[in-house]
């Protein structure tokens, strides 16, 4: 019998990590060096990524929500003259190594709930692989996971459905047996796109106005997932 839902794909940051407890600090600690303690210039940084200095945090139309780690490089590029953007890319890769990362919810028995109902797993992030693997490893589930990918892994970033689609190849599951979960309209778009299930969840900085449009569930986070799939697979 063919099984309506067979897989579940992750975006990381926002979804499965908190977006604000895992990445404000983040920005903060990005500007404080890339300024060098300058305050004037400080200023400059934070209005190219859309970062409020005064309450520490990302704004809801920052390009670092959902941007890779060369197009962030390439905002912040507007105000450092004589920088490359390899060299912006190797500070952000630096400071994410050194991020706090803060569960949505604890994922071990999250996603060992999923795995008992015989799902497939994934995670297609905008990060670089090597830093998602760190990240997933850090909190010991990087092994949970069929399949994990960046926007450097060779199939693409989102909103492309390519590397969702990658997914569905390396795992032998259909499209439209598969979930997108993801808190951005970029993971939503990019699931429409696939002809996936879309979920999106409420642990990153889009509201539920921005996502429901997008998204056949809005959840508060990915730990409401699995009784929203029972009946479903």
């Amino acid at each position: 019998m063919r099984r309506s839902i067979a897989a579940v794909l992750f975006d990381k940051d926002g979804t499965l990590f908190d977006f604000g407890a895992t990445w404000d600090g983040w920005g903060m600690r990005v500007i404080e060096d890339l300024s060098a303690g300058d305050p004037e210039h400080a200023r400059d940084l934070a209005l190219t990524v859309r970062y409020d200095l005064a309450a520490a945090r990302f704004l809801p139309d920052s390009p670092v929500i959902a941007g890779t780690n060369r197009e962030v490089a390439d905002c912040l590029l507007r105000a450092l003259p004589g920088w490359t953007g390899a060299r912006v890319e190797e500070r952000l890769v630096a400071h994410a190594a050194a991020a706090p990362l803060v569960e949505a919810v604890a994922l071990v028995p999250f996603l060992a709930l999923l795995s008992a109902r015989d799902l497939d797993l994934g995670v297609m992030t905008n990060d670089d692989e090597a830093v998602a693997r760190a990240h997933l490893a850090e909190v010991g589930v990087v092994n949970m996971f069929d399949f994990i990918a960046g926007a450097d892994s060779g199939f693409g970033a989102k909103p492309s459905p390519a590397p969702l689609l990658a997914f569905c190849r390396a795992v032998g599951v259909a499209p439209g047996q598969t979930v997108m979960v993801g808190d951005s309209t970029h993971d939503l778009k990019a699931g429409r796109a696939a002809g996936m299930l879309c979920v999106g969840v409420l642990t990153g900085v889009a509201g539920r106005e921005t996502l429901a449009p997008l998204a056949d569930v809005v959840l508060p986070d990915v730990g409401h997932l699995p009784d929203w799939l029972d009946g479903r697979i």
